[in-house]
């Protein structure tokens, strides 16, 4: 059948959907619920998506703007086999977590070659790029077996592992003081940078004059640049040999 409703507006359908998880997580979350965040009808969805697993496959692979949107002959949207998503997922932290500002520098052999700030700035700004599907994924993972094992072990614990051994090797060697355990500074390191790059984003609580949405009130109240930066001074400061 084809979509009762311009196909156009397919990106508004991803949004919503991307809305309706982090709202009510996997389980909870409902065609009809998409639905009624664009004021449609149950049946208007379907012509996009086949199903409530190809809206959540939607709002994971296209809610950053990272991929072009599906076209008018793709529609609907497929329901997906199982462990696409969780692939998908895997997929992307594999390739931004081999691209890491610290990762390349320590594959080199040079890891004291990348300031601390450095590190930090590249990792906020790798978070932010994949916001949505983060806050999404963070958000369902717990209700999704092979997802969960994705995204809390390849994703949160590879994370942190790195930046252990990087915290490790640069204190070993005498350029950096660290505050604490390597692997608690690390861990700090990387939710703050989760904390200010994808969840302030998404505040539930935030406000802006008292109009529109909270999460688009939270999303203008945070200036990216200005709390990475913020973050990468308070983290150089923090590392910072006192001698």
């Amino acid at each position: 059948m084809p979509p009762r409703i311009p196909p156009e507006r397919i990106g508004a359908v991803v949004a919503a959907a991307a809305r309706v998880f982090v709202r009510h997580g996997y389980r909870r979350a409902q065609v009809q619920d998409v639905a009624d965040e664009l004021g449609v009808a149950k049946g208007t969805v379907y012509g996009y998506a086949a199903s409530k697993e190809a809206l959540f496959a939607a709002a994971v692979r296209y809610g950053d703007g990272l991929e072009p949107l599906p076209g008018v002959g793709d529609l609907p949207l497929p329901t997906p086999p199982d462990g696409a998503v969780a692939a998908l997922v895997a997929e992307r932290l594999g390739a931004e977590v081999a691209q890491l500002a610290v990762v390349r520098a320590t594959s080199s052999g040079d890891g004291a070659a990348v300031a601390v700030g450095d590190v930090v700035l590249d990792l906020y700004a790798r978070l932010a790029r994949h916001r949505v599907a983060i806050k999404i994924v963070d958000r369902c993972a717990a209700e999704l077996p092979e997802l969960g094992r994705v995204w809390f072990g390849d994703g949160r614990q590879a994370q942190v592992g790195i930046l252990d051994s990087y915290l490790t090797g640069l204190e070993r060697a005498g350029r950096i003081a660290l505050p604490g355990p390597p692997a608690l500074v690390a861990r700090t390191i990387v939710e703050a940078c989760a904390l200010w790059a994808v969840h302030c984003h998404f505040d539930p609580a935030a406000t802006l004059d008292g109009v529109g949405p909270a999460a688009d009130a939270a999303d203008a109240a945070v200036d990216d640049d200005a709390v990475a930066a913020m973050l990468a001074a308070l983290f150089t400061r923090a590392t910072r040999p006192t001698t």
